[in-house]
């Protein structure tokens, strides 16, 4: 039997309200030791909270049996008003009953996994959605956590199986020497719905891509103006500008949510074949080397010097005569310009995370996945006993997906990110 757990599910007090959850085979009698009897399943009612002979708080209580519970399990759910020694006072309460413990980070969740209420795959999406700080990072995370992606995954496990099931009959017949039958066998065909299928969800966003941002760095010589509209594209003075050439001589990082999407903005050091400043030297390289991950590169120097993936700007553009071959020509006087850069960037970021509606990739997810697809790509009608086990060996990455082979060690790094109470 499993030990009964509580925890304050709500934010840290003081507040309004603060609701404890209780949960295990002990969560009806903790509830009835404080509360007395107590309400219908399901049903609010309101109760004065006792230790003893210790009045705690008139609260709200709810009880759920289990299994048809967020746990599993029988949960009690105490709304209390929510201050900090109201709050207290419940959980040494509640600790001072037998069989009663403080419940660790994530293992509510944990508990719903391990009692099938939820998958791996909406696990994962429950603590995105805990992390959540942009619009599409919290309607992807919502999308994991009800289970959007565990659904597709579902389907496919029936569509191989039954897939499997015709290469075993196939096995079959052809160990017992009888006549083939009347259909032809084309093993790709079969596989090539499911196939595409999966190759469509591996097109999705990445939630790492959806969480560190897309990087846009700016770069180019000294004295560019790449600081000036790297303040620009922020709204605000991060940056120092001045005549001076070589000002900025490290590299500053600012992030910024447009529409929904998060975005890294790097300004960089001026690019220069030498520097007698060991410090600018160092920025410098820094420059370079940021310059090959970055997914956007705006470009202030000459347009046929222009790394690959660069916007070419053409900036102060109220100044002097923008070069043609520019794809953009900006003035941080003029915000239409500014935002004509925005709109050119989210285009790109656009492109590259794809559909925002639909639940973003893990790259845990995104690799078992990828390789599902890649044993099923290999499946060619030729030796049915090899193609047998690539089917299985699919199947089994498919599974994975939902959390039917988890370790210990990745379910403690996983919940290990949940906040208590959850």
């Amino acid at each position: 039997m499993s030990e009964t757990i509580f925890a304050l599910s709500s934010g840290r007090p003081p507040a309004a309200i603060a609701v404890v959850r209780v949960s295990g085979p002990k969560a009806h009698v903790a509830g009835v030791t404080l509360a007395g009897k107590l309400p219908l399943a399901r049903t609010a009612g309101l109760r004065r909270l006792r230790d003893g002979q210790e009045a705690l708080d008139h609260a709200l209580v709810l009880f759920f049996p289990g299994p048809n519970t967020a746990t599993g399990e029988d949960l009690l759910e105490l709304h209390l008003h929510g201050g900090r020694a109201v709050v207290a006072a419940v959980e040494a309460a509640l600790a001072r009953q037998p069989g009663l413990r403080p419940a660790q980070p994530g293992e509510f969740t944990r508990r719903s996994l391990l009692n099938g209420r939820i998958d791996l795959a909406q696990a994962e999406g429950l603590a995105d959605l805990l992390e959540a700080e942009t619009e599409a990072q919290r309607r992807g995370a919502l999308s994991m956590a009800e289970g959007e992606l565990s659904r597709s995954v579902e389907t496919w496990l029936t569509e191989l199986s039954i897939v499997a099931a015709r290469v075993e009959a196939e096995l079959d017949f052809s160990d017992e020497g009888e006549v083939a039958q009347a259909e032809p066998f084309n093993l790709a065909a079969l596989l090539a719905p499911v196939l595409t299928k999966i190759m469509t969800t591996l097109a999705r966003p990445s939630v790492e891509r959806l969480r560190d941002g897309v990087a846009v760095v700016l770069a180019g010589p000294r004295n560019a103006g790449k600081s000036s509209l790297f303040n620009a594209l922020l709204g605000r003075p991060a940056a120092i500008v001045t005549d001076v050439a070589g000002t900025t001589r490290d590299v500053l990082e600012a992030v910024v949510t447009r529409e929904g999407l998060p975005f890294r903005l790097v300004d960089t050091a001026g690019l220069a074949a030498d520097t007698a400043d060991p410090i600018e030297a160092i920025g410098i390289e820094r420059a370079k080397t940021l310059l090959k991950t970055a997914d956007v590169i705006l470009w202030l120097g000459e347009p046929q010097l222009a790394p690959p993936r660069s916007v070419k700007i053409a900036a102060r553009a109220d100044e002097r005569e923008p070069d043609r071959a520019a794809d953009l020509a900006t003035s941080i006087h003029d915000p239409s310009s500014v935002e004509a850069v925005w709109r050119t960037v989210g285009d790109i970021a656009r492109q590259m995370t794809g559909d925002l509606s639909a639940a973003p990739l893990h790259a845990r997810q995104r690799q078992l996945i990828a390789s599902c697809a890649d044993e099923l790509k290999l499946i060619d009608g030729v030796d049915l006993l090899i193609d047998a086990e690539r089917l299985r060996i699919a199947n089994a990455a498919l599974a994975a997906i939902l959390g039917r082979d988890a370790t210990e060690a990745m379910l403690d790094a996983l919940f290990g990110r949940f906040c208590l109470g959850k």
